[in-house]
């Protein structure tokens, strides 16, 4: 995989640069500028553009916007600080492939990026709330071209305990550790929940879950998943 970084932070370069050659990810170019990443991005090859949302001059969602405009069709994820509602609404809007928090554990950098190569929604735990309350301001129609219907009366009773887990942002160790069950047994569950809504990425099945009244609120404010 091949990444161009755009940030205009050097020190979080440096070390998002460093974390991704360590697990054997080629950094091709690290910019500081929306300016210089749309520059670069002409020039390059590379496979997906990592974006900062909040950047002087030019801003990230503007950078998204000029590359697309210049017919650069690389999937961007955006990695911030931010959780502002209307930046992840804005991003998404821009095409952002994806939204992910600098604090996202380092481990799980990598398996977002390479799912949204495969073109997965790629959204932090944190903002699906956010991205649900998106999804739902929009009419059946535009919501029926992104998402297939979600029957959540065919999943299991632990399925749907599992599924309520995944919309309040749990990861699968947390969810293990909740039900008193092994990681293994949580990712065949995931498994077979995806499969029946017809779903490709848990947060797709986190937004359809929190639009269907799961999760959420049950048991008070989302958390981020632990390592």
């Amino acid at each position: 995989m091949r990444v161009l970084l755009i940030d205009d932070h050097a020190l979080v370069r440096k070390g998002i640069e460093g974390l991704l050659q360590s697990r054997g990810v080629q950094v091709v170019a690290s910019v500081s500028s929306g300016e210089e990443g749309v520059r670069r991005a002409l020039e390059l090859a590379f496979d997906i553009i990592l974006l900062d949302v909040k950047m002087p001059g030019m801003t990230g969602i503007e950078t998204l916007r000029q590359l697309r405009a210049d017919g650069i069709e690389t999937p961007v994820v955006m990695l911030t600080m931010s959780r502002e509602d209307a930046d992840l609404s804005a991003a998404l809007r821009a095409g952002a492939r994806g939204y992910l928090l600098k604090d996202i554990e380092p481990d799980d950098l990598v398996p977002a990026l390479e799912a949204a190569l495969q073109g997965d929604n790629v959204v932090a735990n944190e903002m699906v709330g956010t991205l649900a309350r998106i999804v739902g301001g929009k009419s059946g129609a535009e919501m029926d071209t992104q998402r297939p219907a979600t029957p959540l009366s065919e999943l299991t009773p632990r399925e749907l305990e599992i599924l309520e887990r995944i919309a309040d942002g749990l990861s699968n160790k947390m969810i293990a550790r909740a039900l008193s069950i092994t990681d293994g047994t949580v990712k065949l569950h995931v498994k077979a929940i995806l499969r029946k809504l017809g779903m490709r990425s848990r947060v797709e099945a986190a937004v359809a879950a929190v639009t269907h009244g799961v999760g959420r609120g049950k048991r008070g404010a989302p958390r981020a998943p632990d390592s």
